[in-house]
């Protein structure tokens, strides 16, 4: 299969790595194991254990959850999912025990591939008869059906704006052209190697690093999580030309007291901040230092991921925007769902193949989320002359910490749960390190004794550490609209910053 910056990959993620196995060389490193895997070994044991799936019973299409951080055994697992045509369904690890609850059992996935770390958190949350994958144990061929481009591919859970997690189902076609969409945009070719920092469990890191290597033909050296005291390091043993980061990443390297050596300077073409917005500052800055350029993107995973890019140096590349659409089209929508003039607000919309199929069992989101072919993002916009695109500010009330979703209301629910809330309502705070960190404001019964903290360690307990508000605001009432609706909106507003 060969990358063509024209149009869209054709074929399924089978026939890619197949292609690629076939061509031969280098997919993956491990600098952490000093491991190295090839693309025919990786295709071997893809397909040997996808038909030890099919001995099992499992269905084509049918779901196959994968609880794995970064590693030889969670991109096995996740290419022997779609080398044998299940929808793999992928695990955010830091979401918390509810949603990765619920996101088994809305997926109705019957097996699960678990890392060793993970059993803990499986054996607490897994449905009742979920049973566990040993590779090891995949070893009765069965025989393997025929495939095509628009059989599901990926399920991969995000959280919207009711609180309760949705399921992204992309097909092989629309996964695989997310990564045509960075292959494109990147220039990238086979002699680029990413560097993998980011989980595969979140869009970015499967879509944008594991699949731009596949359709590129390029390779990947990939760690198990980010470090910023290892960062460079890594980057100098995996020999990578590229990364791709979210702005708190840039962050942490721009402070810190790593720096790359010559050799990684001269090797790396450029890194890639997404998921959030990059503050100017901060882009400027880690410019001037490393010299290294930062192409800020836009994804979604609805999108499977890249939507938007600023063009590689010595391309026009606008600070403070993410970009123009490389392998689909973007259209600024007013309320009424018409096209907006060039210059004017309005919510970004989307058309093309890296678009999603549905929200798994969830129709009338599915049809929410489209004005006819254009999926609606929810992020307000303006395009300027140029084409290039000025994110404004979201419709949604997602709060985005790190490059991650968090549903405000996810929270809400938690806290309702004590007897002594009556009103509750988290909320976004704009944060250096995260780009916006959660907090929370309550009123409580009369004659309640809670404290702020309290309630923190009981979200730590429901949510994890990551999606718990920082701070808990205790008020006498929560501002109301006419309707008596919580307005979440002006809480950061209303209350100081240093108020606790």
């Amino acid at each position: 299969m060969i990358f063509t910056p024209e149009h869209p990959p054709r074929g399924t993620v089978r026939d890619w790595l197949t292609a690629r196995a076939v061509d031969g060389g280098t997919a993956i490193v491990f600098p952490e194991t000093e491991e190295t895997l090839t693309w025919a070994a990786l295709r071997t044991t893809a397909e040997q254990m996808a038909r030890g799936m099919y001995a099992l019973g499992i269905a084509k299409g049918e779901s196959v959850a994968i609880i794995h951080p970064n590693g030889r055994a969670g991109i096995e697992a996740l290419y022997a999912a779609l080398y044998g045509g299940f929808r793999a369904t992928m695990i955010n690890l830091a979401a918390g025990p509810d949603a990765i609850a619920y996101a088994l059992e809305h997926s109705r996935a019957r097996y699960a591939f678990v890392h060793h770390s993970q059993i803990d958190i499986y054996e607490t949350v897994a449905p009742k008869g979920m049973a566990l994958l040993d590779p090891n144990d995949l070893e009765v061929n069965a025989d393997l059906p025929e495939l095509s481009a628009e059989d599901h591919a990926l399920l991969m859970y995000t959280s919207g704006t009711t609180g309760k997690p949705k399921g992204v189902v992309h097909s092989h076609s629309s996964l695989l052209a997310g990564g045509w969409t960075t292959a494109m945009a990147h220039e990238l070719t086979a002699q680029d190697r990413g560097f993998c920092v980011l989980p595969i469990y979140h869009i970015n890191g499967l879509c944008v690093t594991v699949m731009g290597a596949l359709v590129s033909g390029g390779s990947l050296a990939m760690v198990s999580r980010f470090s910023a005291r290892k960062f460079w390091a890594q980057a100098d043993q995996g020999g990578v030309t590229w990364f791709s980061v979210v702005p708190t990443i840039i962050s942490h390297l721009l402070h810190g007291a790593a720096a790359p050596g010559p050799a990684v300077c001269a090797r790396l073409r450029f890194g890639r901040s997404a998921s959030s917005a990059l503050a100017v500052e901060t882009q400027s800055a880690f410019e001037t230092r490393f010299g290294v350029p930062i192409v800020e993107t836009m994804g979604l995973t609805e999108t499977a991921a890249q939507i938007l890019s600023n063009p590689l140096p010595p391309g026009l590349r606008k600070i403070g925007s993410p970009g123009v659409p490389f392998g689909n089209e973007v259209r600024i929508l007013l309320p009424d769902l018409t096209e907006a003039p060039t210059g004017t607000e309005g919510e970004i919309a989307i058309r093309g193949p890296n678009v999603m199929r549905e929200y798994l069992f969830n129709p009338e989101a599915t049809a929410a989320s489209f004005a006819g072919e254009w999926l609606r993002t929810g992020d307000l916009g303006r395009i300027d002359e140029d084409g290039y695109v000025f994110v404004t500010g979201r419709l949604k009330e997602l709060i985005i910490k790190g490059g991650e979703n968090i549903a405000p209301r996810e929270i809400d629910e938690v806290l309702y749960t004590h007897a002594d809330v009556v009103e509750a309502a988290a909320f976004a705070r704009p944060c250096k390190r995260y780009g916006e960190t959660v907090e929370a404001a309550v009123a409580l019964r009369s004659g309640a004794d809670l404290s702020g903290q309290e309630l923190i360690e009981l979200c730590t307990q429901r949510l994890g550490g990551f999606k718990s508000p920082e701070v808990i605001h205790v008020l006498a009432e929560l501002p109301k609209g006419p309707s008596g609706k919580i307005q979440r909106l002006k809480l950061a507003d209303l209350i100081p910053i240093d108020a606790a």
